[in-house]
């Protein structure tokens, strides 16, 4: 038992390691994961667009890309994009692979991402979309100011699922090899484990990762109950919460 405590808490590794976790890795985790999940997200919604079209040459590239993205692990799109498109991109990036992790990540997160948004949207009621063109609108509008904020705000929980997973996803730029003011957490806990053999720094970085995630985990077990009472019934109406946000379509 001793063994055990002294291999995975070590106190004394663990106070070493902390002041590095919080002033470098907890930075370029949020860097990494906040950055791929805002373009992400607006790849995400491009690809979903592209996927609800009757268009077929819009609609089969997203599918392609898609099932690409999905298919793949992500340590291999990571090290393709992030090795392979290193010597191309060296004009634009010099010998920085920072950017090529951030790109690796978004067009992994675009994949899932439009995919949430594309089951959001077709959740929606169809009679939504009919009765705002026939208030005038066009179809662009009503499907912007209609039919896609109310098929977003039903997929919330699970785009924050999503960027949850790219928190986690982001310790695999590890593998791009980036200089020491760049490391993320698991970068930062496994250096320090490999030059003393001591596994407590990544137990330390395992815990920084879980003050992140669990917050998150809660806030969408939140929204989810917060959607569900929204959209209950209310009593002596005979109309619901969600439909009653539909804006146009229900004045």
């Amino acid at each position: 038992m001793d063994q055990f405590l002294d291999t995975f808490l070590n106190w004394d590794y663990i106070w070493q390691v902390f002041p590095d976790l919080l002033k470098t890795g907890l930075g370029n985790t949020l860097i990494l994961s906040v950055t791929s999940a805002v373009i992400g997200t607006v790849l995400g919604m491009v690809l979903a667009m592209m996927g609800l079209s009757t268009k077929r040459w819009l609609r089969w590239p997203a599918r392609v890309y898609t099932d690409i993205f999905r298919g793949l692990p992500a340590i291999l799109t990571i090290l393709v994009i992030g090795q392979g498109l290193f010597t191309l991109a060296r004009g634009l990036v010099g010998t920085n692979p920072y950017p090529l992790g951030i790109l690796a990540l978004s067009l992994i997160a675009a994949a899932y991402i439009g995919e949430i948004f594309r089951s959001g949207i077709q959740s929606v009621d169809k009679g939504q979309l009919e009765a705002s063109r026939a208030l005038g609108m066009s179809y662009t509008r009503a499907m912007l100011l209609v039919v896609i904020p109310q098929g977003v705000r039903r997929v919330l929980p699970a785009l924050v699922n999503q960027f949850i997973a790219l928190v986690k996803d982001s310790t695999l730029v590890y593998f791009l090899g980036f200089i020491t003011s760049q490391r993320e957490l698991f970068r930062i806990g496994q250096d320090l484990a490999a030059n003393t053999g001591n596994q407590s720094p990544l137990v330390a970085a395992g815990v920084v990762y879980l003050v992140i995630t669990i917050p998150l985990t809660h806030l969408v077990n939140f929204i989810d109950k917060r959607l569900q009472t929204g959209g209950k019934v209310r009593p002596g109406t005979g109309q619901s919460n969600e439909l009653s946000a539909g804006g146009a379509v229900s004045q």
